[in-house]
């Protein structure tokens, strides 16, 4: 079984969860194969088994290379089981984002989670640091590694419980 897990992201923080969630993914089916990749040097799905695509959000909206990846291999991604997740809200509680929904009917996602962000203003650009003040958004890292671990272990028990939807190879 070959697994892709491609994110998009600007300061590293979403991509450090599609990592977490690999390594869950490898941890429960040791004979997976798993490919964790930046979204964006991801052109076609067909050879995977199964595929999660995650996005950090800004300003409430996926980034461009993870929504591109998603349309462009809808086709695709129908025929396979798919999961999608957001990163990026901040805060305690984590505030939510309102789910890609367009996204996930196109792909037919078996789900979509949402997990808290990363900020660091010191790593920022001067307009992005604005935005952020603006927006009263708070420092500090409120990914719940937790949440993502069980996921992650979610998503591996559901490949190895739940037939897939594409022919033998």
């Amino acid at each position: 079984m070959k697994v892709l897990i491609a994110a998009a992201g600007k300061h590293g923080s979403t991509m450090e969860i599609a990592e977490a969630i690999g390594e869950g993914v490898r941890h429960a089916v040791p004979s997976a194969i798993v490919d964790v990749r930046p979204a964006a040097t991801v052109d076609d799905v067909t050879a995977y088994d199964a595929v999660v695509v995650g996005s950090a959000v800004y300003f409430g909206r996926w980034m461009p290379t993870a929504a591109r990846l998603v349309n462009d291999n809808a086709g695709a991604l129908r025929e396979r089981p798919v999961w999608l997740f957001s990163s990026g809200p901040t805060g305690e509680p984590a505030k939510v984002d309102p789910a890609p929904a367009d996204l996930i009917a196109r792909c037919g996602a078996v789900e979509h989670r949402t997990f808290g962000g990363r900020l660091d203003r010191s790593g920022l650009r001067m307009g992005e640091r604005l935005i952020t003040k603006a927006v009263k958004a708070p420092d500090g890292d409120f990914r719940d590694w937790t949440e993502i671990r069980a996921w992650a272990a979610s998503i591996a028990r559901h490949l190895t419980t739940t037939p897939t939807r594409l022919e033998p190879r």
